[in-house]
């Protein structure tokens, strides 16, 4: 396996395992008390950084971030449709990122490197895209 190909493997299962740890954070399977450690405490954090949202959209928010991060995370993890998986992760985590922005200011979406994480993905998306080109 050359160098790129092992890079690729590494962002793409970072990107996918840092979803899926949201998810099983947000449903308490880290523990109590680890991340968000319960479904309630994700959808008062959804909330939080979403605060510019009207509050009857939260709950809809909260769960429309889990099912895109279960969809992207196993997606990237599995490695299929990597392009748009990793397109779509991207402009996720940028959303994520402005949302918190928005809401808390420019401290917390670097704090927590959700733009680097973004950037992290649109890389991927480049190099699986480069790499489906050289190959035709």
């Amino acid at each position: 396996m050359r160098r790129v190909d092992w890079v690729t493997l590494f962002a793409r299962l970072a990107l996918g395992a840092a979803f899926l740890s949201g998810i099983a954070s947000r449903f308490g399977w880290w523990g109590a008390g680890v991340g968000y450690g319960s479904w309630a405490n994700f959808v008062k954090y959804t909330g939080e950084v979403n605060a510019f949202m009207p509050r009857a959209t939260i709950p809809f928010l909260a769960v429309a971030a889990t099912v895109a991060e279960l969809v992207l995370g196993m997606l990237l993890v599995v490695g299929i449709r990597l392009r748009w998986t990793a397109l779509a992760s991207a402009a996720l985590l940028a959303v994520f990122g402005i949302a918190m922005a928005i809401s808390f200011g420019p401290k917390e979406p670097l704090d927590y490197s959700v733009f680097s994480a973004s950037a992290a993905a649109l890389l991927l998306a480049f190099r699986v895209g480069d790499d489906r080109h050289r190959q035709s």
